[in-house]
């Protein structure tokens, strides 16, 4: 410490208080007054100080108090247990153990200091700042990119409302061409009547007169013309066509006038990484069949979800998840964070196990056989069903922690970031049931979010601008009086098959929620888990553990 007396002197103060130093401690490397030496060294009594004017300081290490010898200092390192050690403690526990002088210990380590702050300035430095100057250029090209892709998107904008315009006035065109037509030929029609009426009046007063006669041969001779205006001359046919069109925002919008239409489809693109092995399946089987039975150790199956074509994830009343192929062999385990067990399943496109933990309020994904929390739901709300889309995203569906609702939300798997919520229709009300069931959820092609509401005991499809498509009560299949929906799935035909745990069997849907068929077996008895594999067959879990692999499809 130094206070300016004036530009040519300074005077060196002490490190413990305000006045002029003459004393220094070698041993603790400080600067005392003549007051200050006596509190130094009792305030370290137990230490060896050297004390000497301060003219005639050393510079050297202050070495640390030994924390197990009082009074002498660590002149040494036990490179063995990487302690500061002094020499009562070399003879001591630490006899025969590799040691070295302080001195050398600390020139090393500040030699790696100094190397290591000459490869932050000579490697890692740069290496940021060349990252830094990369970044600004690809956000400058990001920039223009995305300018020129909304250049673009603008100019078919132009495009795409001059091709509407097109086809609303070759429809336009059509009528007044149809209008024109139809009219001319009534006008025909009409001159045609115009011009016989006065002939009909003609031939009544002549009938008039003959009737009047007395003479025998004007009326013998009387020719009836009536068959002439029986018949009212035909119209030439004209047909007015009904116009036709579809407004299914977010899907599709049609216009049809006769024999031309006019389309604007909007769909997901399929994947066609899952569906090369399905690619002949293009429509129902007459009967569906069971390939094959899986027996496993589950109780009371809640969850499968298949990988690939020959394995399957399932799980049940316990933390187990397990991983199981078509011959019944356990491949793999997973214990789950769960308290006590997952509420769904689902295997993402890069084949990572996902599942919920309601409880905890947490969607895990598995890494290398370990639970790592994927993302965390607001407080409140907890994650019972779970989905992985074509793009990624997942789906989970949420239940208040009362259970009075319930909603389904899409994350970026990613970022976590909240793409989309479903929870209430066009007027405000909530579209799923609240109750303490879970909501299964799935995606279908067309890119409907598709849930089996267990507490409605509906299947309730929704597309992507959250407009509600249809609910279906099952009540539609002969001889079932209730329908008790459990999971959920769809196929690469956009049909929509969900499992009827009360009725023993499976519904089969089309997108728009039309029943196409079912599938039951006296063997399917309280189905619960379902899938597809990527061969386009079912893999349905039934409550008793077993799996039935189905073929549907043809």
């Amino acid at each position: 410490m130094t206070t300016l007396v004036a530009e040519s002197q300074e005077v060196v103060t002490c490190d413990l208080c305000s006045k002029a130093t003459h004393q220094f401690c070698n041993d603790c490397q400080v600067g005392l007054c003549v007051d200050c030496v006596g509190h130094h060294v009792d305030k370290f009594k137990s230490l060896a100080h050297d004390m000497v004017p301060y003219d005639e300081r050393k510079s050297q290490l202050v070495l640390s108090p030994c924390p197990t010898h009082q009074g002498h200092r660590c002149e040494a390192h036990c490179q063995q247990c990487d302690v500061h050690v002094c020499v009562k403690c070399i003879l001591g526990t630490h006899k025969s153990h590799p040691v070295f002088e302080m001195a050398d210990v600390v020139q090393r380590k500040k030699e790696e200091i100094a190397k290591e702050n000459e490869h932050i300035e000579s490697v890692i430095i740069p290496k940021y700042k060349k990252e830094k100057d990369d970044s600004k250029v690809k956000i400058s090209e990001s920039e223009v990119r995305c300018a020129e892709l909304k250049k673009e998107v603008e100019s078919q904008r132009e495009l795409w409302h001059h091709e509407v315009d097109e086809i609303f006035n070759k429809v336009l065109t059509k009528i007044k061409f149809m209008t024109d037509k139809h009219i001319a030929a009534l006008k025909i029609h009409q001159s045609k009547l115009r011009s016989m009426i006065p002939n009909i009046y003609h031939t009544i007063e002549q009938n008039n007169e003959i009737l009047k006669t007395k003479h025998t041969s004007t009326v013998t001779d009387h020719k009836s013309k009536l068959h002439e205006f029986q018949e009212i001359p035909p119209v030439i046919g004209i047909t007015i066509h009904e116009l036709t069109t579809v407004t299914d925002k977010g899907r599709e919008l049609m216009i049809e006038l006769g024999d031309y239409r006019a389309s604007l489809t909007q769909m997901m693109l399929p994947n066609t990484e899952e569906e090369d092995n399905a690619e002949n399946l293009t429509e129902l089987s007459e009967k569906a069949t069971v390939l094959r039975n899986i027996a496993t150790d589950i109780k009371n199956m809640r969850g499968l979800e298949c990988v690939g074509t020959n394995e399957a994830w399932i799980n049940g009343e316990d933390k187990m998840i397990r991983r199981v192929d078509v011959e019944g062999t356990l491949k793999e385990s997973v214990t789950s964070t769960c308290p006590i067990a997952p509420n769904d399943i689902a295997v993402t496109k890069q084949g990572e196990l996902l599942y919920c933990d309601g409880r905890n309020r947490a969607v895990n994904v598995v890494k290398n056989g370990r639970s790592q929390v994927l993302l965390t739901t607001p407080l409140g709300w907890h994650p019972d069903g779970l989905c992985c889309t074509s793009s990624g995203d997942v789906l989970v569906s949420l239940g208040t922690t009362d259970f009075k609702c319930r909603k389904i939300t899409c994350y970026d798997y990613e970022s976590k970031y909240v793409k989309l919520e479903i929870e209430k229709d066009e007027d405000g009300i909530g579209i799923f049931k609240g109750g303490e069931f879970a909501l299964y959820v799935a995606e279908n092609k067309n890119g409907d979010v598709c849930a089996s509401d267990q507490n409605a005991d509906v299947v309730v499809a929704v597309s992507i601008s959250g407009r509600v498509r249809f609910r279906y009560d099952g009540l539609s299949v002969e001889g079932i009086d209730s329908f008790s929906p459990r999971q959920i799935t769809t196929d690469s035909l956009s049909q929509i098959i969900v499992t009827d745990a009360l009725n023993h069997c499976l519904h089969i849907l089309d997108s728009r929620g039309q029943m196409l068929g079912y599938i039951e077996d006296e063997s399917l008895l309280n189905p619960r888990g379902l899938s597809l594999d990527r061969a386009g067959r079912l893999w349905v879990g039934l409550s008793s553990g077993d799996i039935k692999i189905i073929q549907y499809l043809q």
